[in-house]
């Protein structure tokens, strides 16, 4: 805990024929990330065609597997499937060799991809006459409007027949050079269509070259006339029939699709998953050295899987293997990745660390800070005891449905879990419950119109108190950060850092303190001077260290900077304020709509309760997500600011994905 997962750096070297095995076993325990070795007499290595045969299957199982998906009979679904998914049943596959694995997935592919193309050629042909059928209705439907029998609008002899529209303003000019272009020499029908117009024209062959031009200059759209003869009112129930026989087919087509989905669906994801296993693991070759016998591969592990790996490559090796585990250097220190070290209570709350990033090696790692103080924060700002109850609820049913994935939203929802019973404790202490609903219920069961619950303060009416309260812990959040910023500094050397730029606002800080106590003795207004005093001078004197002549103006800037900084806790009250604010405007309306009656109707009791049921809960959704941004917002800038960079490698394990499958090793 506060130290991220010592981290040892591993190389090995074994012979060529441990490769696959031995790449096999790592990916699937997943704990060395594997770097890129530096080459001198050996030469990079390199995928072979098994390797690009497994990337080449990868993408057409995809294929498959997406297409399928779309047929695939949905089972569940909705609110209760979020908060309950499933497990997926993992499938396990005896792993041999890669040459076996592609030669089962050969055999597998054989199989599965005639009949899958062969059901997809169908479905996509036949929705492409589906298509035609509409658009040729379509035209037909536009054609109606001269009523020519369609036989006469195509080409015959001598005689070509364009059908098309033009814009209405522009005919007049078109039939003026074409008349022009053709000598007279044209015949046609219109119809006027609100801005456009549907024109047929009739051109002799040896005038069609002379029309062109002119129509292509007036924007004139063609129009393919359907195969038929007829009127287009007898030819448009025709093609409907056809309409409908052709989505017969398409039905037919997708019941046959759902079949094979049914058959193959999963064999087809499991083979999938496989594939992209091995399209991983392959990716990771060019960081390896090899030799004509040889191949070797260095990385970093964490300490305490060491024995278990090491056991593990003697094991698939035989014991014919050189491992050498090292110590980091210092000069490795930015190059080591970080996993991050936490107990199980304070674990999901490395999701909000790494949002924003993990430490460097010598850095504290604040997960186990910021899972009380982002809670806290994130209570005090929501500040409705009935409002983290709900959203208590909501949290606990998530955690209890995603703990067994360890996903994101079991993550989420367990750091939600936390927030919402400090929510509930500071709704105690304000005594709010749906704002002052409460209070109106108690006066009502009570008849006293002055009863309330018990709280330390009403925010609406003391806002000021919790003004003064917001900025006391603002004051302890900062001071918590530049000290901790003191010691990392300290501990890694740097101790010009530590006296001149964490140790003066320490100083000042414990000065304001001294200097905000209710009674000042005169050793407290003292004591608040000097360490003033003290700490203006070593902060003035580390600016002018650091920026030398501009150090006047940032003596000014960052000073004010801070009590920008401190000052930005306010938004504690204004958030809590808030929340009283929107939950009392909800009740006022209930209340104000409560006693309307229509004769012995009592509609306003129907009313009220949509608008303050529905009201707080919207009240919950929107300052829940208020509170959640503006208390990441106190860990991110002013709190990390005060000694955390972020700057750290996040631990990339060379790992297996596993969802559907599960590899057997050899023994």
């Amino acid at each position: 805990m506060f130290r991220p997962e010592e981290m040892v750096k591993i190389e090995v070297i074994t012979l060529s024929r441990f490769k696959d095995p031995l790449l096999t076993y790592l990916h699937e325990a997943g704990a060395v990330e594997i770097r890129e070795l530096e080459v001198g007499l050996a030469q990079r290595d390199s995928p072979n065609e098994y390797h690009r045969k497994a990337a080449s299957y990868s993408i057409t199982i995809s294929r498959l597997a997406d297409f399928l998906r779309d047929y695939r009979k949905s089972s569940g679904g909705g609110i209760k499937a979020f908060i309950f998914p499933p497990e997926r049943q993992k499938k396990k596959y005896r792993y041999e060799g890669i040459e076996k694995l592609i030669k089962d997935v050969e055999d597998f592919l054989s199989v599965v991809e005639p009949e899958v193309k062969a059901v997809e050629n169908k479905i996509t042909s036949t929705q492409t006459e589906i298509e035609q059928i509409k658009e040729n209705i379509a035209v037909l439907e536009l054609l109606a409007a001269i009523n020519i029998d369609v036989g006469y609008l195509r080409h015959s002899g001598l005689v070509e027949v364009v059908v098309g529209t033009v814009e209405r303003q522009k005919f007049e000019g078109m039939l003026k050079e074409l008349r022009e272009a053709t000598e007279g020499r044209v015949a046609f029908v219109s119809k006027e269509m609100k801005d456009k117009v549907l024109v047929v024209f009739a051109f002799l062959r040896s005038d069609y070259e002379k029309a062109n031009p002119v129509l292509a200059k007036y924007s004139f759209e063609r129009i393919e006339v359907p195969k038929g003869e007829g009127s287009p009112d007898k030819l448009i129930p025709v093609y409907e029939e056809k309409l409908k026989e052709k989505e017969k087919e398409l039905e037919s087509a997708r019941e046959e699709a759902a079949k094979i989905a049914e058959l193959y669906y999963d064999d087809v994801v499991f083979y999938q998953e496989l594939m992209e296993n091995e399209r991983d693991k392959a990716t990771i070759l060019p960081m390896l050295a090899r030799t004509n016998m040889t191949f070797a591969l260095t990385g970093w592990i964490p300490r305490k899987d060491v024995p278990e790996i090491l056991e593990g490559i003697k094991r698939v090796t035989n014991g014919k293997a050189y491992i050498n585990v090292k110590e980091p250097s210092n000069e490795e220190i930015e190059d080591i990745p970080i996993k991050l070290k936490n107990p199980g209570w304070a674990k999901p709350f490395e999701m909000l660390t790494e949002m924003y990033g993990v430490p460097m090696y010598n850095e504290i790692d604040p997960t186990p800070i910021i899972a009380f103080t982002y809670s806290f924060f994130f209570g005090f700002m929501l500040t409705d005891f009935l409002y983290g109850l709900i959203v208590g609820i909501v949290a606990a049913l998530l955690v209890k449905g995603h703990k067994k994935f360890n996903d994101g939203t079991y993550k989420f929802a367990y750091t939600l879990l936390w927030s919402a019973s400090f929510t509930m404790f500071m709704g105690i202490l304000f005594g709010s419950y749906f704002g002052n609903a409460g209070d109106i219920v108690l006066q009502y069961l009570t008849g006293n119109p002055n009863a309330q619950f018990p709280r330390i303060t009403d925010p609406l009416k003391d806002p000021m108190f919790v003004l003064m309260l917001a900025l006391a812990i603002g004051l302890a959040h900062l001071f918590l950060g530049y000290t901790i910023g003191f010691l990392v500094r300290w501990k890694n050397g740097d101790r010009k850092g530590a006296f001149l730029e964490q140790f003066p606002w320490m100083l000042i800080i414990l000065a304001v303190v001294l200097y905000a106590m209710p009674s000042k003795p005169g050793w407290a207004l003292m004591s608040a001077k000097a360490l003033f005093g003290v700490g203006l001078v070593l902060f003035a004197i580390g600016e002018i260290a650091a920026n030398g002549g501009l150090a006047a103006l940032m003596i000014i800037s960052d000073f004010f900077g801070f009590v920008g900084t401190w000052l930005s806790y306010a938004r504690l009250m204004a958030l809590a304020l808030a929340t009283s604010g929107i939950a009392m405007v909800v009740n006022v309306l209930a209340g104000m709509v409560w006693g309307i009656k229509i004769s012995v109707v009592p509609l306003g009791i129907v009313i009220g309760v949509i608008i303050f049921f529905g009201g707080q809960l919207f009240s919950t959704a929107i300052n829940a997500l208020g509170a959640f941004v503006h208390s990441l917002r106190l860990q991110y800038v002013e709190f990390f600011g005060t000694f955390y960079s972020g700057e750290g490698k996040p631990f990339s394990p060379f790992k297996s994905k596993r969802e559907v499958s599960e590899l057997e090793l050899e023994a």
